[in-house]
């Protein structure tokens, strides 16, 4: 019955580092409640360092034997209870002595939090207290145990070579985290709170300055306050401009221009008079700036969207844009030649770029020209970026990721708390379900 009992409530990995004295059930409160102690060799031990330590005392002064939640037996609470004895560690003091079933300053074992952090990588913070019958600040704190743990046990910035910088906004009020990830393993490195020059040095200082030496490649957007870290600390770094975002400032080039279109019409329509309700008669004046404000108006998306992907309708819209203002269709085809530089790529890429800078120098149209000057100043990382095909594409897939972890857990009392959710679901060091094998 020994057996059975240490291989149900989960102690059988720790072999005989830890003695199961008795079990008993409690009808009332349906409990079951096992009293266990570590074996001697396990026994005066740190908690926070694992070293062996001179015995202080056997806990606070009334305190008594002290209970850790385990995993539920079918619908009944299941406990396992100790004496409490606290250790003289030269280095941390008086602490709470290590016991082989639960980590330190925490009020459940090991294979109960390990449950709670794979959950919480799949499902939300409600559904986990729901099951499992925890509080929600409870199930936070669980998860930042497993984060420290693993980062005691693994260096995340080992072997960096290629990385990828952006920031995401977790809150309101303007509250961003800067991400950091690895583009080789594809995994989440860093996270830190902010989104300024302040908040990467601290990532630069934490990796150190002979890795930062080896860092060769960095993507990210135009952000100055990037380019300007990346500068200081990675000076063998070549930093990639993304894609996306170049071809963003076109698109908001573009916009403006239909705007600017579209209030041209509306003033021209201002001139036209308003019409009476009713049908018109049949002998009308044309109104050529209202229909024209009225078509402007639904063009937007058949303007934005790539050629490839336009219906029907956006196409018969975009003809008629081509036919009706040749200026608005041009800063089109403008939009479209910079997203085909990027599909060229190296050296052809190039060379398209130099072809569309000299095109938007003479467009005359002034979000164009200003575009042109604007992609001059970053030229040495499209350049980069063409060269090397790298972009933003999985450090924004990482930052929907996070956004699904914020909504799934409506929301976050710390960024802390969001930091090591993040870290434990997209750093590459999952926790496992208790007594099944690691994948």
């Amino acid at each position: 019955m020994k057996k059975l009992w240490r291989h149900v409530l989960g102690l059988a990995p720790f072999g005989r580092a830890v003695v199961l004295d008795g079990v008993e059930f409690d009808p009332d409160a349906e409990e079951i409640v096992a009293t266990v102690r570590p074996r001697r060799d396990a026994r005066r031990r740190c908690g926070v360092c694992d070293r062996r330590c001179p015995g202080y005392d056997r806990g606070r002064s009334g305190a008594g034997p002290r209970r850790w939640r385990s995993l539920d037996l079918g619908t009944i609470r299941v406990y396992l209870e100790a004496e409490m004895v606290r250790v003289r560690c030269a280095e941390h003091g008086v602490v709470a002595a290590a016991v082989p079933w639960a980590r330190h300053a925490s009020s459940f074992t090991r294979d109960f939090e390990d449950t709670v952090g794979w959950l919480a990588t799949a499902t939300s913070k409600t559904a986990i207290t729901e099951l499992l019958r925890v509080g929600w600040r409870a199930v936070g704190g669980i998860v930042t145990r497993i984060q420290a743990e693993i980062d005691g046990q693994v260096d995340r910035l080992a072997g960096l070579r290629r990385i990828g910088i952006d920031e995401i906004s977790y809150k309101r009020s303007h509250k961003y985290l800067t991400i950091v990830v690895d583009h080789d393993s594809g995994r989440l490195v860093w996270a830190g709170v902010g989104r300024d020059q302040a908040t990467l040095d601290k990532f630069f200082e934490l990796l150190g300055e002979e890795r930062c030496a080896q860092i060769s490649h960095v993507s990210a957007d135009a952000a100055r306050w990037i380019a300007n870290a990346v500068d200081e600390h990675c000076p063998n770094a070549i930093r990639c401009a993304d894609p996306f975002h170049v071809v963003a400032w076109a698109t908001d080039a573009l916009d403006e221009l239909r705007r600017q279109a579209w209030n041209d019409a509306r003033a021209l329509a201002r001139t036209e008079g308003r019409r009476h309700r009713g049908r018109p008669p049949a002998d009308a004046a044309p109104r050529p700036g209202h229909e024209r404000a009225r078509a402007l108006k639904g063009a937007r998306y058949s303007l934005w969207k790539n050629p490839q992907n336009l219906t029907d309708r956006q196409q018969a819209k975009l003809a008629w844009v081509a036919k009706t203002d040749p200026r608005l269709h041009r800063g089109y085809l403008l939009k479209e030649g910079l997203r085909f530089v990027f599909q060229a790529k190296g050296q052809a890429g190039k060379e398209a770029l130099d072809r569309w800078l000299a095109w938007a120098q003479r467009c005359r149209i002034s979000a164009f020209v200003e575009l042109g000057r604007k992609i001059r100043r970053h030229r040495a990382a499209i350049n980069a970026s063409l060269e090397h095909g790298l972009s933003q594409g999985l450090i924004e897939s990482t930052n929907t990721k996070i956004r699904v972890l914020t909504r799934m857990a409506y929301g976050f009392k710390s960024p802390e708390a969001l930091i090591a959710l993040a870290l434990l679901s997209l750093g590459g060091y999952r926790p496992g379900l208790p007594g099944r094998p690691a994948k």
